[in-house]
Protein backbone atom coordinates (compact mmCIF):
# COMPACT_ATOMS: atom_id res chain seq x y z
CA UNK A 1 0.00 0.00 0.00
CA UNK A 2 1.36 3.42 -0.98
CA UNK A 3 1.18 6.60 1.10
CA UNK A 4 -1.68 7.94 -1.03
CA UNK A 5 -3.80 4.95 0.07
CA UNK A 6 -3.40 5.60 3.80
CA UNK A 7 -6.32 7.03 5.86
CA UNK A 8 -5.03 10.62 6.05
CA UNK A 9 -3.75 10.77 2.49
CA UNK A 10 -4.62 14.17 1.03
CA UNK A 11 -4.41 15.93 4.40
CA UNK A 12 -1.64 18.53 4.62
CA UNK A 13 -0.29 19.63 7.98
CA UNK A 14 2.01 22.64 8.34
CA UNK A 15 3.76 22.75 11.69
CA UNK A 16 5.84 25.35 13.50
CA UNK A 17 7.01 22.82 16.03
CA UNK A 18 9.86 22.16 18.38
CA UNK A 19 10.82 19.88 21.26
CA UNK A 20 8.35 17.02 21.95
CA UNK A 21 4.62 17.78 22.25
CA UNK A 22 3.82 19.15 18.80
CA UNK A 23 6.26 16.88 16.94
CA UNK A 24 4.65 13.87 18.65
CA UNK A 25 1.18 14.98 17.55
CA UNK A 26 2.23 15.56 13.94
CA UNK A 27 4.27 12.36 13.71
CA UNK A 28 1.14 10.41 14.57
CA UNK A 29 -0.70 12.23 11.79
CA UNK A 30 2.17 11.40 9.43
CA UNK A 31 1.99 7.75 10.51
CA UNK A 32 -1.53 7.69 9.04
CA UNK A 33 -0.48 9.24 5.74
CA UNK A 34 -0.82 12.99 6.29
CA UNK A 35 1.72 15.17 4.57
CA UNK A 36 3.51 16.98 7.40
CA UNK A 37 5.64 19.98 6.46
CA UNK A 38 7.88 20.79 9.41
CA UNK A 39 9.00 24.43 9.30
CA UNK A 40 12.42 24.86 10.92
CA UNK A 41 14.93 27.64 11.48
CA UNK A 42 17.51 27.97 8.69
CA UNK A 43 20.76 26.28 9.61
CA UNK A 44 19.93 24.99 13.09
CA UNK A 45 16.42 23.61 12.78
CA UNK A 46 14.31 22.32 15.67
CA UNK A 47 16.44 22.66 18.83
CA UNK A 48 15.48 19.07 19.75
CA UNK A 49 17.90 17.99 17.02
CA UNK A 50 20.68 18.87 19.48
CA UNK A 51 19.33 17.35 22.69
CA UNK A 52 21.86 14.52 22.31
CA UNK A 53 23.86 12.74 19.60
CA UNK A 54 23.36 9.11 20.58
CA UNK A 55 21.59 7.79 17.46
CA UNK A 56 24.28 7.73 14.76
CA UNK A 57 25.03 11.35 15.61
CA UNK A 58 21.37 12.34 15.82
CA UNK A 59 19.17 13.17 18.80
CA UNK A 60 17.24 10.24 20.27
CA UNK A 61 14.26 12.57 20.75
CA UNK A 62 14.33 13.88 17.19
CA UNK A 63 14.63 10.45 15.59
CA UNK A 64 11.67 9.19 17.64
CA UNK A 65 9.38 12.13 16.82
CA UNK A 66 10.05 13.17 13.26
CA UNK A 67 9.92 10.28 10.81
CA UNK A 68 7.79 10.59 7.67
CA UNK A 69 7.93 14.41 7.67
CA UNK A 70 9.25 16.99 5.21
CA UNK A 71 11.66 19.61 6.54
CA UNK A 72 11.44 23.15 5.19
CA UNK A 73 13.68 25.91 6.52
CA UNK A 74 12.23 29.42 6.66
CA UNK A 75 13.16 32.66 8.39
CA UNK A 76 9.71 33.89 9.37
CA UNK A 77 11.04 37.26 10.43
CA UNK A 78 11.80 37.95 6.78
CA UNK A 79 8.66 38.93 4.80
CA UNK A 80 9.68 36.56 2.02
CA UNK A 81 9.77 33.66 4.45
CA UNK A 82 6.39 34.60 5.85
CA UNK A 83 4.91 34.85 2.36
CA UNK A 84 6.09 31.30 1.61
CA UNK A 85 4.46 30.07 4.81
CA UNK A 86 1.20 31.81 3.90
CA UNK A 87 1.24 30.15 0.48
CA UNK A 88 1.59 26.77 2.19
CA UNK A 89 -1.30 27.57 4.50
CA UNK A 90 -3.51 28.39 1.49
CA UNK A 91 -3.67 24.67 0.71
CA UNK A 92 -3.15 23.22 4.21
CA UNK A 93 -5.77 21.46 6.30
CA UNK A 94 -4.08 21.76 9.69
CA UNK A 95 -1.66 24.23 11.26
CA UNK A 96 0.10 23.05 14.43
CA UNK A 97 2.32 25.21 16.59
CA UNK A 98 3.92 25.07 20.03
CA UNK A 99 6.03 28.23 19.91
CA UNK A 100 6.71 30.37 22.97
CA UNK A 101 3.74 32.34 24.36
CA UNK A 102 2.75 35.21 22.09
CA UNK A 103 5.07 34.23 19.22
CA UNK A 104 2.39 33.32 16.68
CA UNK A 105 0.40 36.46 17.44
CA UNK A 106 3.48 38.57 16.77
CA UNK A 107 3.85 36.74 13.45
CA UNK A 108 0.22 37.43 12.56
CA UNK A 109 -0.66 33.73 12.82
CA UNK A 110 -2.99 33.77 15.82
CA UNK A 111 -6.21 31.77 15.71
CA UNK A 112 -8.43 34.74 14.84
CA UNK A 113 -6.11 35.99 12.11
CA UNK A 114 -5.92 32.50 10.60
CA UNK A 115 -9.72 32.14 10.63
CA UNK A 116 -10.13 35.33 8.61
CA UNK A 117 -7.74 34.29 5.85
CA UNK A 118 -8.06 30.47 5.93
CA UNK A 119 -11.61 29.55 6.93
CA UNK A 120 -11.10 25.80 6.31
CA UNK A 121 -7.79 25.59 8.18
CA UNK A 122 -7.79 23.82 11.54
CA UNK A 123 -5.34 25.58 13.88
CA UNK A 124 -3.91 23.51 16.73
CA UNK A 125 -2.21 25.39 19.54
CA UNK A 126 -0.09 23.55 22.12
CA UNK A 127 0.93 25.67 25.09
CA UNK A 128 2.23 25.27 28.59
CA UNK A 129 -0.71 26.52 30.66
CA UNK A 130 -3.33 27.56 28.09
CA UNK A 131 -3.70 30.69 25.99
CA UNK A 132 -5.78 32.48 28.62
CA UNK A 133 -5.64 32.73 32.37
CA UNK A 134 -2.96 34.02 34.73
CA UNK A 135 -0.18 31.76 33.40
CA UNK A 136 -0.78 32.19 29.68
CA UNK A 137 2.51 34.02 29.20
CA UNK A 138 4.67 31.55 31.13
CA UNK A 139 7.12 29.27 29.42
CA UNK A 140 6.89 25.66 30.48
CA UNK A 141 8.79 22.42 30.16
CA UNK A 142 7.86 18.86 30.97
CA UNK A 143 9.38 18.68 34.45
CA UNK A 144 7.87 22.03 35.44
CA UNK A 145 4.44 20.66 34.57
CA UNK A 146 5.12 17.40 36.40
CA UNK A 147 5.81 19.56 39.45
CA UNK A 148 2.83 21.89 38.99
CA UNK A 149 0.31 19.05 38.64
CA UNK A 150 1.60 17.29 41.75
CA UNK A 151 2.86 14.26 39.82
CA UNK A 152 6.36 14.56 41.24
CA UNK A 153 4.92 14.47 44.76
CA UNK A 154 3.53 11.00 43.98
CA UNK A 155 6.66 9.62 42.33
CA UNK A 156 9.68 8.25 44.14
CA UNK A 157 10.09 6.88 47.64
CA UNK A 158 8.96 8.02 51.06
CA UNK A 159 12.31 9.79 51.45
CA UNK A 160 12.68 11.43 48.06
CA UNK A 161 10.55 12.63 45.16
CA UNK A 162 11.47 11.86 41.55
CA UNK A 163 10.47 12.97 38.08
CA UNK A 164 8.85 10.41 35.83
CA UNK A 165 11.66 9.15 33.61
CA UNK A 166 10.01 10.08 30.31
CA UNK A 167 8.40 13.32 29.11
CA UNK A 168 4.88 12.46 30.22
CA UNK A 169 3.45 16.00 30.06
CA UNK A 170 4.71 16.47 26.51
CA UNK A 171 3.50 13.01 25.49
CA UNK A 172 0.07 13.57 27.02
CA UNK A 173 -0.29 16.93 25.25
CA UNK A 174 0.84 15.42 21.95
CA UNK A 175 -1.69 12.61 22.27
CA UNK A 176 -4.59 14.98 23.01
CA UNK A 177 -3.53 17.32 20.20
CA UNK A 178 -3.48 14.37 17.80
CA UNK A 179 -6.95 13.16 18.81
CA UNK A 180 -8.23 16.73 18.83
CA UNK A 181 -7.04 17.28 15.27
CA UNK A 182 -8.59 13.99 14.13
CA UNK A 183 -11.88 15.02 15.74
CA UNK A 184 -11.73 18.46 14.10
CA UNK A 185 -11.03 16.90 10.70
CA UNK A 186 -13.98 14.54 11.12
CA UNK A 187 -16.24 17.41 12.20
CA UNK A 188 -15.18 19.51 9.23
CA UNK A 189 -15.83 16.59 6.89
CA UNK A 190 -19.29 15.85 8.30
CA UNK A 191 -20.60 19.33 9.12
CA UNK A 192 -18.39 21.75 7.20
CA UNK A 193 -17.58 23.61 10.41
CA UNK A 194 -14.02 24.29 11.48
CA UNK A 195 -13.04 24.16 15.13
CA UNK A 196 -9.63 25.29 16.42
CA UNK A 197 -7.89 22.84 18.76
CA UNK A 198 -6.11 23.94 21.91
CA UNK A 199 -4.16 21.71 24.31
CA UNK A 200 -1.89 22.67 27.19
CA UNK A 201 0.74 20.48 28.80
CA UNK A 202 -0.68 21.37 32.20
CA UNK A 203 -4.28 20.42 31.41
CA UNK A 204 -3.24 17.27 29.56
CA UNK A 205 -1.29 15.99 32.55
CA UNK A 206 -4.00 17.27 34.91
CA UNK A 207 -6.36 14.80 33.22
CA UNK A 208 -3.92 11.99 33.98
CA UNK A 209 -3.98 13.05 37.64
CA UNK A 210 -7.69 12.23 37.93
CA UNK A 211 -7.40 9.31 40.34
CA UNK A 212 -5.04 10.94 42.85
CA UNK A 213 -7.10 14.13 42.59
CA UNK A 214 -10.26 12.27 43.61
CA UNK A 215 -8.43 10.34 46.30
CA UNK A 216 -6.98 13.52 47.81
CA UNK A 217 -10.10 15.70 47.54
CA UNK A 218 -12.41 13.14 49.10
CA UNK A 219 -10.04 11.08 51.21
CA UNK A 220 -8.40 13.93 53.07
CA UNK A 221 -4.80 13.12 52.13
CA UNK A 222 -2.95 12.29 48.97
CA UNK A 223 -1.75 8.79 48.06
CA UNK A 224 1.53 7.82 49.71
CA UNK A 225 4.80 7.83 47.76
CA UNK A 226 5.94 4.20 47.88
CA UNK A 227 8.37 3.50 45.05
CA UNK A 228 7.18 0.40 43.19
CA UNK A 229 4.43 -0.27 45.72
CA UNK A 230 0.88 0.80 44.88
CA UNK A 231 -0.61 3.46 47.15
CA UNK A 232 -4.13 2.00 47.24
CA UNK A 233 -3.71 -1.74 46.51
CA UNK A 234 -1.79 -4.39 48.46
CA UNK A 235 0.03 -6.56 47.81
CA UNK A 236 1.14 -4.74 44.67
CA UNK A 237 4.80 -4.06 44.05
CA UNK A 238 8.27 -5.46 43.47
CA UNK A 239 9.83 -8.12 45.70
CA UNK A 240 13.41 -9.42 45.71
CA UNK A 241 13.94 -13.06 44.83
CA UNK A 242 16.63 -15.53 45.95
CA UNK A 243 18.87 -14.69 42.97
CA UNK A 244 18.76 -10.97 43.73
CA UNK A 245 16.34 -10.06 40.96
CA UNK A 246 12.98 -8.37 41.38
CA UNK A 247 9.52 -9.63 40.53
CA UNK A 248 6.45 -7.43 40.54
CA UNK A 249 2.91 -8.68 40.90
CA UNK A 250 -0.54 -7.34 41.70
CA UNK A 251 -3.60 -8.61 43.54
CA UNK A 252 -6.70 -6.99 42.08
CA UNK A 253 -9.60 -8.67 43.89
CA UNK A 254 -10.64 -11.10 46.63
CA UNK A 255 -10.51 -14.14 44.36
CA UNK A 256 -6.88 -13.45 43.47
CA UNK A 257 -6.07 -12.83 47.14
CA UNK A 258 -7.47 -16.23 48.06
CA UNK A 259 -5.52 -17.94 45.26
CA UNK A 260 -2.31 -16.19 46.27
CA UNK A 261 -2.72 -17.23 49.92
CA UNK A 262 -3.51 -20.87 49.14
CA UNK A 263 -1.38 -21.64 46.09
CA UNK A 264 1.62 -19.32 46.32
CA UNK A 265 2.08 -18.41 49.98
CA UNK A 266 0.80 -21.79 51.21
CA UNK A 267 -1.20 -20.01 53.92
CA UNK A 268 -4.94 -20.21 53.03
CA UNK A 269 -5.91 -19.13 56.55
CA UNK A 270 -4.68 -15.59 55.76
CA UNK A 271 -7.98 -14.95 53.97
CA UNK A 272 -9.71 -15.22 57.36
CA UNK A 273 -7.26 -12.89 59.09
CA UNK A 274 -9.18 -9.69 59.97
CA UNK A 275 -6.13 -7.61 59.07
CA UNK A 276 -6.42 -8.72 55.45
CA UNK A 277 -10.16 -9.22 54.85
CA UNK A 278 -10.74 -6.36 52.39
CA UNK A 279 -8.57 -4.37 50.04
CA UNK A 280 -8.60 -1.42 52.44
CA UNK A 281 -7.59 -3.73 55.32
CA UNK A 282 -4.66 -5.03 53.30
CA UNK A 283 -3.49 -1.52 52.45
CA UNK A 284 -3.72 -0.57 56.14
CA UNK A 285 -1.53 -3.58 56.99
CA UNK A 286 0.76 -3.36 53.99
CA UNK A 287 3.94 -3.90 56.00
CA UNK A 288 2.68 -7.20 57.44
CA UNK A 289 1.63 -8.47 54.01
CA UNK A 290 4.85 -7.36 52.38
CA UNK A 291 6.89 -9.19 55.01
CA UNK A 292 4.98 -12.42 54.32
CA UNK A 293 5.36 -12.08 50.55
CA UNK A 294 9.01 -11.08 50.80
CA UNK A 295 9.83 -14.16 52.85
CA UNK A 296 8.21 -16.39 50.23
CA UNK A 297 9.97 -14.68 47.31
CA UNK A 298 13.35 -14.91 49.04
CA UNK A 299 13.11 -18.71 48.91
CA UNK A 300 13.02 -19.01 45.09
CA UNK A 301 14.72 -17.60 42.03
CA UNK A 302 12.90 -15.05 39.85
CA UNK A 303 12.21 -17.48 37.03
CA UNK A 304 10.54 -19.93 39.41
CA UNK A 305 8.51 -17.19 41.11
CA UNK A 306 7.24 -15.91 37.79
CA UNK A 307 6.26 -19.40 36.65
CA UNK A 308 4.45 -20.13 39.93
CA UNK A 309 2.48 -16.87 39.72
CA UNK A 310 1.62 -17.32 36.06
CA UNK A 311 0.46 -20.88 36.70
CA UNK A 312 -2.12 -19.69 39.24
CA UNK A 313 -3.29 -16.73 37.14
CA UNK A 314 -1.62 -13.84 39.02
CA UNK A 315 -0.40 -10.99 36.79
CA UNK A 316 3.34 -10.60 37.24
CA UNK A 317 6.50 -9.38 35.56
CA UNK A 318 10.21 -9.12 35.97
CA UNK A 319 11.54 -5.61 36.47
CA UNK A 320 13.34 -4.96 33.20
CA UNK A 321 15.91 -2.36 32.37
CA UNK A 322 15.73 -0.63 28.98
CA UNK A 323 18.09 -3.08 27.29
CA UNK A 324 15.87 -5.97 28.40
CA UNK A 325 12.81 -4.11 27.09
CA UNK A 326 14.49 -3.74 23.70
CA UNK A 327 14.83 -7.53 23.52
CA UNK A 328 11.34 -8.24 24.84
CA UNK A 329 9.89 -11.44 23.36
CA UNK A 330 6.49 -9.83 22.74
CA UNK A 331 8.02 -7.14 20.52
CA UNK A 332 10.03 -9.78 18.65
CA UNK A 333 7.22 -12.30 18.21
CA UNK A 334 4.73 -9.64 17.10
CA UNK A 335 7.32 -8.09 14.73
CA UNK A 336 6.92 -4.59 16.16
CA UNK A 337 10.34 -3.29 15.07
CA UNK A 338 10.91 -1.69 11.67
CA UNK A 339 13.89 -0.04 10.02
CA UNK A 340 13.65 3.71 9.52
CA UNK A 341 16.22 5.78 7.65
CA UNK A 342 17.96 8.71 9.29
CA UNK A 343 20.54 10.87 7.52
CA UNK A 344 23.53 8.59 6.95
CA UNK A 345 22.15 5.48 8.68
CA UNK A 346 19.11 3.41 9.62
CA UNK A 347 17.56 2.82 13.03
CA UNK A 348 15.09 0.43 14.60
CA UNK A 349 11.74 2.05 15.43
CA UNK A 350 8.56 0.67 16.93
CA UNK A 351 5.37 0.51 14.90
CA UNK A 352 2.56 2.83 16.05
CA UNK A 353 0.63 1.09 18.85
CA UNK A 354 -2.79 1.28 17.17
CA UNK A 355 -2.99 -1.35 14.42
CA UNK A 356 -5.58 -0.74 11.69
CA UNK A 357 -6.35 -4.07 10.04
CA UNK A 358 -5.22 -4.10 6.43
CA UNK A 359 -3.42 -0.74 6.66
CA UNK A 360 0.37 -0.91 7.01
CA UNK A 361 2.20 1.66 9.08
CA UNK A 362 4.03 4.46 7.34
CA UNK A 363 7.67 4.45 8.46
CA UNK A 364 9.39 6.92 6.13
CA UNK A 365 12.77 8.58 6.81
CA UNK A 366 13.64 11.19 9.42
CA UNK A 367 14.57 14.35 7.48
CA UNK A 368 17.77 16.36 7.60
CA UNK A 369 17.38 20.07 8.32
CA UNK A 370 15.80 21.67 5.26
CA UNK A 371 16.01 18.46 3.25
CA UNK A 372 12.78 19.17 1.35
CA UNK A 373 13.10 22.94 1.04
CA UNK A 374 13.91 23.01 -2.67
CA UNK A 375 11.19 20.49 -3.54
CA UNK A 376 8.52 22.32 -1.55
CA UNK A 377 9.45 25.73 -2.97
CA UNK A 378 9.54 24.36 -6.50
CA UNK A 379 6.03 23.02 -5.88
CA UNK A 380 4.97 26.57 -4.99
CA UNK A 381 6.25 27.81 -8.34
CA UNK A 382 9.62 29.28 -7.35
CA UNK A 383 12.42 28.99 -9.91
CA UNK A 384 15.94 27.71 -9.18
CA UNK A 385 17.15 31.31 -9.33
CA UNK A 386 14.48 32.36 -6.81
CA UNK A 387 15.56 29.58 -4.45
CA UNK A 388 19.26 30.44 -4.81
CA UNK A 389 18.50 34.07 -3.97
CA UNK A 390 16.53 33.10 -0.87
CA UNK A 391 19.33 30.83 0.28
CA UNK A 392 21.95 33.52 -0.31
CA UNK A 393 19.96 35.84 1.96
CA UNK A 394 19.51 33.09 4.62
CA UNK A 395 15.72 33.21 4.22
CA UNK A 396 15.78 29.42 3.75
Amino acid sequence: MTVDQLPLSGITVVSLEQAVAAPYATRQLADLGARVIKVERPGEGDFARRYDTTVHGHSSYFVWLNRSKESLTLDLKDPRGMEILRQLLDDADVFVQNLAPGAVDRLGLGVDALADRYPRLIPCTISGYGTSGPWADRKSYDLLVQCQTGLVSLTGTADETARVGISVADIAAGMYAYTGVLTALYTRATTGRTHPVEVSLFEALAEWMGQPANYTRYGGSQPARLGTQHATIAPYGAFTTADGKQVLFSIQNEREWAVLCADFLGRPALTKDPRFTTGSDRVAHRDEINAIVAERCARSDAEEILKDLEDIGIACAGVNDVAEFLDHPVLAARERWREVAVPGATVQALLPPADLAGIPARMDPVPAVGEHTDTILTGLGLSPDDIRALRADAVI
